[in-house]
């Protein structure tokens, strides 16, 4: 009788403590799948960030384009801008923020600021014309001596510039509103994402909400918050001989 009332003892303080880890790690579980529906190759997403600290320019890749170029640097703007239309990284990658190289860009014959940055830049390279890359929290762009400003793109919104022709780095404090930062990032982020991807990311964060909210409550396992609710059994269902009277229910009726 002890073993028999151990045992469910036993398993309630399994249960609890699988309740308490669970809901410790809820936060990472939720960042783990938004990170993977987002990034099924989460190498791309370290590869980029290592491209955007240290920008690999290809003077090389863009030989023929700078050639048919002139040398001042604002007309290669202009037609590097031409040469590459506007998309965002969901339209041209599948994912929501990707640096790519100036082989990829080419390739691909259209992109976002980063791919238009680094193509530029490979240009301005070619030619001998100095230059550094600027980034800001929403923006990407190649800085050059007479380049002219806009809201975008000047001196206050960067905060990390790097000049790949002398290797020097720089970081600043912005001066950018965070409601312009988390309006562009939406902008980029949720309208073009495909509607696949946006069933499956709420989705599952509507499941992990849902064992988060309710498991804690009922004591039962994940697994059977997730299973179908079964229905009573029919008497029919049951075999016929349980279905039988008993003697002494026929003595009754």
């Amino acid at each position: 009788m002890a073993n028999e009332s151990e045992a469910p003892k036993h398993q309630v303080r399994r249960e609890r403590r699988a309740v308490r880890v669970f809901c410790t790690c809820f936060p990472v579980l939720v960042i783990l799948w938004t990170l993977l529906v987002l990034y099924p190759n989460p190498l791309k997403l370290a590869e980029s960030v290592r491209r955007l600290a240290n920008p690999k320019v290809d003077p090389a890749a863009v030989e023929s384009l700078a050639a048919s170029l002139p040398s001042d640097p604002a007309a290669i703007e202009g037609a590097v801008l031409e040469t590459l239309p506007y998309y965002h990284d969901w339209d041209v990658y599948g994912m929501p923020w990707y640096f790519p190289t100036v082989a990829e860009a080419l390739k691909n014959g259209e992109g976002d600021c980063k791919a238009r940055a680094i193509v530029l830049a490979s240009v301005l390279e070619a030619k001998g014309i100095p230059y550094r890359i600027d980034s800001s929290p929403t923006h990407v762009w190649v800085d050059y001596d007479g380049k002219v400003g806009n809201s975008l793109e000047n001196p206050g919104a960067g905060f990390y510039e790097v000049n790949p022709q002398t290797g020097a780095k720089s970081l600043r404090l912005p001066r950018i509103s965070i409601t312009e930062v988390m309006s562009t990032f939406w902008q980029g982020f949720w309208p073009p994402m495909p509607a696949m991807r946006k069933a499956l990311l709420l989705s599952g964060l509507a499941v992990l909400a849902t064992i988060r909210i309710i498991w804690p409550r009922t004591g039962k396992p994940a697994t059977d918050l997730l299973r179908p609710p079964t229905s009573p059994q029919h008497p029919t269902d049951q075999p016929e001989e349980l279905r039988r009277p008993s003697h002494e229910e026929s003595q009754i009726v």
